[in-house]
């Protein structure tokens, strides 16, 4: 092939070092120091300033979306255009490795798992990617992104330890060589790679810290895999690690920034000295030769066990952080910008880390069911945009921001900080104290083109309310016309042959002066109350923000949008180019020209077409469009997803028209009268259960560098491949008549739990709770019968693998099952244990749903959660788990129902638990359910410790027009049982869509399982 001898070619001429004998894969490992090669391609470039795309300066506004979060490939698309409808061009995703290699040495990224239509859909939106394939991730799932299988691996993870290398491999070279097929240079969207990740902490058992011939070894998988687009690092905190200067450097450093942590318990404080303004400083020391790069700055937070929940969250990092905090990033000329997260999505099927629950909304701007209604969707879609209409802003130089008290302004409680350029200054406004909640008044000395001015001229003060920054510009260029001031924020500005349209905008209230240099008369077409003046050839305006828009025409071709906040978040700039070398990636020359509309809730897609308007969208409501600058000056025909408006074109070219909302009419299914199925799904408890095919736990040593063993043998279940969900162990004796108590010692991560029985009587049960990772309980035991065959089965939720954020801390090894035990009057070997997990383990059943889908319950084992399960010889049940167990167990409920959703909708859905059971005493009782929906598991609801208690379920694996088949597993853990107080099936907002038809993802069904037991 082409590319591979170009590659090949490409390698030969790289400076390189030999960095030790070891060997990856087999190969000597060659330890890369791009600093002294030359580029391996041409399309993607940087400078001190910002990236270059094909030669054009590019400013990289990215958001973090993972598409193993969502497993339904075609609605990729549809978080894409939301992305790209923010202003944004860029999105950051991380790759799950534990999703990928289930069994070691064999790699499968096909179905859902595949990501050739993540690299379409990106492509079709017209959305840059940065690829973070790890190996680690950390990213709050199990493990961090390492198989369970690693467990088994007795080598220092994260180092040069050749075990650790040569167990990456076959990962590495198989996903490298899917990101290199998509990368630019073959006409992907790939731009950008990283290849490692948060590598900036580490344990004192590491030798050498940070390890240079490490590192290179990674960037070399990567360099041999096929990947020739620029590398970079995220340092978790800015300590220049691996930047240009340093050996195994990467193409271009960045760092990572969380100001506010995950704290969102207390959602209304933001604690003194905790913004980073120097973030300039440590850029300018660490990496002054390329841009300065966030990789990840904080876009909301994961949430624990019995936390808060996102709403708390959302309050806390909404968008009066996102002025204060971005626009502080921006005060420190970041040019390549990635907000973690920006759809979060869900932790279905067993994927996140024991930290946190099944949702992963993170309280980021697009909402877990995808919906684009939090107020701070809308800030940052204000902020893009104003970025992306400044390219004068890529090559402005950031000031220091340690003098920025009352520097400009007659006022010391006001900082500012000025990026200065060679024509176009900005300055970024905020309050001296970051966190104050006052409203500060304020006038601003400036220097213009004009000479300094003091602003405003026409009367007044400007203010800044509390938690608020906000940016003001001079001499800002809008296509050959000098905007000499404006402190209103600008949203955006387009030229339309000679006409300008600009639309700026203010906080409620506030007083706010634009100047245009040249403007000439200005007539007041729309509104009132805006003061006009001319001062030495410069169009003055005055005015004060409020709900009504006023337009102001200049005689020089301009029109300015005057808005307030609430109001520009309706307003939408989204362009999709069409030319044969960018495709729909955004460039300078389309960009200049974009339509402007007020449409609403959303604008996925606005091209113009000779006389013809073309907007595709979703509205909640009846909802007015106007197209506002973009317009044909002779408009025929606009269309609103593929319908065709009434309209009226005004004076100035303004397309106006209504869209009108049709309420759906949805019929749910009532889930308390719906007939469910049920099954005991805990049999291993009745008398007589057979074993024989179980996993007999036999190894007398264990790889496991964390813990040494406890017992005579390993009771690790990874030890035996069993490293996702629910597990199981049966520990057969013989009594001698002296048994008085028996002791078990536990680990299953945050908020596990576990149940105990002898025989068919249960012992007890360890209810969980957010702080406790392992747990050891203490039964008294009845007297037994002298010489008399005895069971202890022991049921352990797995609520996944320990990260392992700390270089080689080793916490993604921390074992989960049994780590010790003790039945008075016996030795430790008295006891033979078997255990078990999803059937087979890492030879697992289910290759659609991946190997985390599925636990070791019976039920699971069976596969009857998947669609076609044979539940006909099943008793009956007519309120299913509502109607509950009477005991401690595990009961496993089944329904099949049709739905019929009408086309033209996004709907979401989402199971609902309420009306919480509770005991006599009036606490809340302990049980632990799980929902599965045509075979993928959605939802793991822990009702004592919470919070979660709503679970979304995308259209795509429910079958929005035909059957479903839904199965709920209620786990007791108390001895009186407990039941589900509702289950209900609830629609949220239905939204009229222009996306279209949803597909669904893989809904393999039943099949008889072999070996199953």
């Amino acid at each position: 092939m082409l590319f591979g001898k170009f590659f090949q070619a490409a390698v030969a001429s790289m400076a390189v070092v030999q960095s030790t004998a070891m060997t990856i894969g087999g190969k000597p490992n060659m330890m890369i120091k791009p600093y002294k090669r030359e580029l391996l391609q041409d399309i993607v470039t940087w400078d001190t300033h910002s990236l270059f795309v094909r030669g054009e300066r590019v400013l990289f506004f990215s958001g973090e979306f993972h598409p193993f979060r969502l497993p339904v490939p075609s609605l990729w698309l549809d978080v894409f255009q939301k992305i790209k409808a923010l202003g944004y061009n860029g999105v950051s995703f991380y790759v799950d490795w534990a999703l990928l290699e289930g069994k070691q040495g064999e790699f499968n990224a096909s179905g859902i798992f595949a990501f050739e239509p993540f690299f379409e859909a990106a492509s079709t939106a017209g959305i840059y990617l940065l690829a973070r394939p790890g190996p680690y991730i950390n990213a709050e799932v199990s493990g961090g992104g390492y198989p369970g299988w690693m467990q088994r691996i007795p080598a220092l993870l994260r180092t040069r330890d050749p075990l650790y290398l040569n167990a990456t491999q076959n990962y590495v070279s198989s996903i490298g060589a899917i990101i290199a097929k998509a990368q630019i240079t073959n006409g992907g969207p790939v731009i950008l790679v990283q290849s490692e990740n948060e590598y900036t902490y580490a344990s004192s058992r590491v030798p050498e810290f940070p390890d240079p011939v490490y590192f290179g070894a990674v960037e070399q998988q990567y360099r041999d895999a096929g990947i020739i687009v620029p590398l970079i690092n995220n340092d978790a905190s800015p300590q220049g690690n691996f930047a240009p200067s340093k050996p195994a450097a990467v193409d271009i450093y960045g760092y990572d920034g969380y100001p506010l942590g995950f704290d969102c318990a207390n959602p209304y404080t933001w604690p003194d000295q905790a913004l980073p303004t120097y973030f300039l400083g440590s850029h300018q020391n660490d990496s002054p030769t390329t841009p300065n790069f966030i990789v990840e700055f904080q876009g909301g937070s994961f949430d624990p066990w019995g936390g808060p929940g996102f709403q708390s969250c959302l309050a806390l990092l909404g968008p009066e952080f996102e002025r204060v905090f971005y626009k502080s990033d921006f005060s420190a000329g970041v040019t390549m910008f990635n907000i973690y997260m920006t759809y979060g999505g869900t932790n279905w099927g067993n994927l996140g880390h024991p930290g946190g629950y099944t949702s992963y909304d993170y309280a980021a701007v697009i909402d877990e069911m995808r919906g684009v209604g939090r107020e701070k969707y809308s800030e940052a879609k204000l902020e893009a945009n104003f970025l992306r209409a400044s390219p004068a802003y890529l090559t402005a130089i950031p000031q220091s921001p340690y003098n920025a008290n009352g520097s400009y302004t007659n006022n010391s409680l006001i900082a500012t900080t000025p990026i200065l350029g060679n024509v176009t200054n900005f300055y970024v406004i905020r309050h001296a104290a970051y966190n104050t909640l006052d409203t500060t008044e304020y006038m601003i000395t400036l220097p213009t083109s004009h000479g300094a001015m003091t602003i405003p001229q026409l009367g007044g003060n400007l203010s800044l309310h509390g938690r608020d920054s906000k940016f003001h510009v001079t001499d800002y260029d809008l296509g050959g016309i000098n905007l000499l001031y404006s402190t209103a924020e600008i949203f955006t500005w387009k030229q339309y042959h000679n006409n300008r349209v600009l639309v700026v905008y203010g906080g409620p209230g506030e007083t706010h002066e634009v100047a245009v240099s040249n403007g000439g008369k200005a007539t007041v077409t729309q509104g009132s109350g805006v003061k006009t003046a001319q001062r030495n050839g410069v169009t003055v305006l005055n005015y004060q923000t409020s709900p009504d828009t006023r337009v102001v025409h200049l005689a020089n071709g301009v029109a300015v949008y005057l808005l307030d906040r609430n109001t520009a978040y309706d307003y939408w700039v989204v362009s999709l180019p069409n030319d044969s070398v960018s495709g729909n990636f955004t460039n300078a020359t389309y960009e200049v020209s974009a339509p402007i509309v007020k449409a609403g809730y959303l604008i996925r897609t606005a091209t113009v077409a000779e006389s013809s308007i073309h907007l595709i969208g979703d509205i909640n409501a009846t909802t007015d469009i106007e197209v506002i600058g973009g317009a044909p000056p002779q408009t025929t025909e606009i269309t609103f997803n593929g319908e065709a408006l009434n309209f009226k074109q005004g004076r100035y070219g303004v397309v106006s028209a209504t869209v009108k909302y049709k309420t759906p009419r949805l019929a749910l299914p009532n889930l308390s009268n719906i007939g469910w199925k049920v099954v005991d799904s805990l049999p291993e408890v009745r008398p007589g259960y057979d074993d024989s095919l179980w996993t007999s736990a036999t190894l007398t040593s264990t790889n496991n560098t964390v813990r040494n063993l406890t017992t005579p043998q390993s009771l690790y279940a990874s030890d035996y491949g069993y490293n996702t969900g629910v597990l199981l162990y049966r520990a057969h004796f013989v009594a001698d008549g002296n048994e008085t108590t028996f002791y078990v010692q536990t680990q299953g991560g945050s908020a596990y739990g576990h149940s105990v029985w002898l025989n068919q009587t249960f012992l007890g049960s360890f209810y969980g709770g957010d702080k406790y990772s392992s747990w050891g309980s203490t039964f008294n035991l009845s007297a037994l019968t002298c010489e008399e065959n005895y069971v202890f089965t022991v049921l352990i939720d797995n609520n996944g693998l320990d990260e392992d954020f700390q270089v080689g801390s080793e916490g993604m090894k921390d074992p989960r099952g049994v780590l010790n035990y003790n039945l008075a009057g016996h030795a430790a070997t008295d006891l033979s244990w078997k255990l078990t997990g999803n059937l087979h383990g890492e030879d697992f059943e289910d290759r659609t749903r991946g190997p985390l889908n599925e636990g070791g319950l019976y039920a699971e084992r069976q596969g009857w959660h998947l669609p076609g399960a044979p539940t006909s010889t099943w008793a009956s049940s007519a309120l299913g788990p509502m109607e509950g167990l009477t005991k401690a167990g595990v009961k496993f409920y089944s329904t099949t129902f049709d739905l019929n959703l009408p086309a033209g909708y996004d709907i979401p859905l989402s199971f609902s638990f309420s009306n919480a059971t509770t005991n006599a005493d009036g606490t809340v009782s302990s049980y632990r359910s799980m929902i599965y929906v045509n075979g993928y598991q959605f939802g793991k609801y822990v009702h004592n410790i919470g919070p979660q208690d709503n679970f979304p379920v995308p259209e795509g694996i429910w079958n929005y027009h035909g059957s479903n088949y839904v199965a709920v597993v209620l786990w007791s853990l108390e001895a009186a049982g407990a039941r589900v107080g509702n289950l209900s099936l609830v629609a949220g907002q239905a939204l009229q869509s222009g996306f279209g038809p949803v597909a669904l993802s893989p809904l393999t069904g039943w099949q008889p399982r072999a070996g199953a037991y």
